[in-house]
Order: structure tokens, then C-alpha cells, then sequence
């Protein structure tokens, strides 16, 4: 459940094909050319694979049982439900995303999956995912599953990404509930350490985003969607990038410092944290090329969300799966 005019005239979803309204429902009646690499696309597997992580380490460090078929069933939902949200995204986006290179090839705006089809996939996952969570685990996880899809899908996707700067700052929440949803899984509540898990990825999306989106900040001014670097310009937005890995590196070692996680995730997330910092200020400071500069904050902050989480899961919830597989 990843993320995002002012000024901006993107029309309707579907691109090219509303502009002529005669064409678009003579295409309404075409077969479908659609294969079933274009609908798993639609998922946005690699999103999904990083909200299956963080949600199976909500899961594993939180306190109680859970059978394995029925944790086995809550990841399956989470995993269906960020699949569902991306495929509305890539639903309401299309227009935009014909426009990006890094999106032109995405099965919609490349003619492969129809709007329609998109929209209706994207629904119908989306009510499987969040009734069978509930009915099979418990509804306060499918709750959040919901607002989780629908914060994606309407609050970031229609709303904030074509509207204002922030868009990433406050549509991250929506990649960063999968930990919530795996904690009340299990526990049927929240407490303060899944809040922490949560924060992590909230305050972590802005710099890792916006390191990508000022290397492709003419992709976005492509398609009219106000990206920071956009609006604000570059130096201003190596200064956001720099107060915000200030502010993840402390949050990242929060969980050892406040006696959740053991000194090896202490130790971890410290030397971590100093790699964020060190990229963040060549980022800020353009000591190497810009793009080079941001293009490495960028790929360090995926493997620096990968080691915090793969090691809380390993210091702290590896071995309570273990156990309640044996039990």
C-alpha cells in the first residue's frame, strides 16, 4: 500500500481513452487482451511483498497465539487487500501514468487492462480481503484493513497526490498500517509498540520518496502532479529529506531504546540510522552528482527498512512463530 495538481488539468481516469467519447465505448465492447501477468501487475507485487513483510512482523512480536492457518489467512488477506489498493490506484491513475516513464508500461495505461476492468478488480479484491479477515480472524484487524485501503485509494490516490506537496508526508500512513493490521490480528487491540512500528515507516516514506522524485522530478512535472521538488524545488526538498532522516534515525532505534528489542537491533539500527544520515547529507549538501546522490538514499532506505524490521523479526518474534507452529 505504497503512495501519491496544483495547477494541474490530468483529466479524467483512462487517459486517451475518455477524450473521444465514441472511441472509448466502441472500446468498452472489445475483448478483454488482458493475460494474468497483467492482473498480478495490477497488484504492484513489490509493494506487496514489503507490506506482507511488515505486516507478518506485527504479527510475530505481538503478545498471544494465533494458529498458523488462521496467521497464514491474515497475511493472505493483508497481501489481497494492498493488492486491491493497487489496482485502484493504477485504476484512477492511468492518465498520469501514460505520461511517466516509469509508469508508461503499467497494464492500464498500456492498453493491456481496461479502466473498467481495473476498477472492478480492485473492488472486488478489496471486499474479499477485508470480509474474510474479519470473518476468519477478527474484525478489528479488517477494520483497519479498510481504512487502510480506503486511505490509500481515496484519501492519497484521489485526493492528496494531485493536490498538494504533502502528498507523500501524509498519504505514507497508508504504507505504514501493515504492521498495525498484523499486530490486532493477533491481539484483537493496539498498544504503544505497534504505534512505534507504524511511525517507523511513516517518517521513512518522505525521504525515501522524495530521493526518488527529485531524479524523476520531470516525469512528475510531465503529468501535473505537484512532487515537492516540483513545487518547491530541489534545495528545499534535500532539506526536508535531511529533517526527516533526523527525525527516523532516533524513532528507528525506539523499539531497544524503550526495551522492546535487544542491544542487537539496538546496534543495528543505530549504524543503520548513521547510513541514512551520512546519504541525507550528500543529499543535502550535493557532495556527488544529485541524481547519484539521491538514487543511492534511495535504494539504502529500502535496505534500511528491510534490516530494522528482518531483525525485530529475528530478535523478537521469530521464535514465538516457531513456538505456536509446534503448538
Amino acid at each position: 500500500m505504497s503512495l501519491i495538481s496544483e495547477g494541474a488539468n490530468v483529466g479524467r481516469p483512462g487517459g486517451a481513452q475518455v477524450v473521444e467519447s465514441g472511441r472509448f465505448d466502441a472500446a468498452l465492447h472489445e475483448p478483454s487482451i488482458a493475460e494474468v501477468g497483467d492482473y498480478i501487475a495490477l497488484l504492484k507485487p513489490r509493494v506487496m511483498s514489503l507490506v506482507v513483510f511488515t505486516a507478518l512482523v506485527g504479527l510475530a512480536v505481538a503478545p498471544g497465539s494465533l494458529h498458523p492457518i488462521t496467521a497464514f489467512t491474515a497475511l493472505l488477506c493483508i497481501a489481497v487487500g494492498a493488492g486491491a489498493s493497487g489496482a485502484l490506484n493504477m485504476w484512477y491513475d492511468a492518465d498520469i501514468d501514460k505520461v511517466m516513464t516509469r509508469t508508461a508500461r503499467r497494464p492500464v495505461p498500456a492498453g493491456k487492462v481496461k479502466p473498467g476492468e481495473a476498477l472492478a478488480f480492485g473492488l472486488t479484491l478489496s471486499g474479499f480481503s477485508v470480509v474474510t479477515l474479519g470473518l476468519l480472524v477478527n474484525w478489528a484487524a479488517a477494520a483497519l484493513l479498510a481504512f487502510t485501503i480506503f486511505f490509500y485509494a481515496v484519501i492519497y490516490t484521489i485526493w492528496l497526490k494531485r493536490s498538494t506537496p504533502q502528498n507523500i508526508v501524509i498519504g505514507g500512513a497508508a504504507g505504514a498500517f501493515p504492521p498495525m493490521i498484523g499486530w490486532a490480528a493477533v491481539t484483537g487491540s493496539l498498544s504503544l509498540e505497534p504505534i512505534i512500528l507504524f511511525a517507523i515507516i511513516f517518517f521513512w516514506t518522505p525521504p525515501h520518496f522524495w530521493a526518488l522524485a527529485i531524479y524523476k522530478k520531470s516525469d512528475y512535472g510531465r503529468a501535473g502532479v505537484p512532487m515537492l521538488p516540483n513545487v518547491a524545488g530541489d534545495a528545499h526538498t534535500r532539506l526536508q529529506i535531511l529533517l526527516y532522516t533526523l527525525i527516523l534515525t532516533p524513532l528507528g532505534s525506539a523499539p531497544w531504546l524503550l526495551g522492546y528489542a535487544s542491544a542487537l537491533y539496538g546496534a543495528v539500527s543505530v549504524v543503520a540510522g548513521a547510513g541514512m544520515i551520512v546519504l541525507a547529507l550528500q543529499v543535502y549538501r550535493e557532495v556527488s552528482p544529485a541524481d547519484r546522490a539521491c538514487r543511492h538514499l534511495f535504494a539504502f532506505s529500502i535496505l534500511y527498512l528491510f534490516l530494522l524490521y528482518a531483525v525485530l523479526l529475528v530478535d523478537r518474534g521469530w521464535g514465538g512463530l516457531i513456538a505456536r507452529v509446534a503448538a
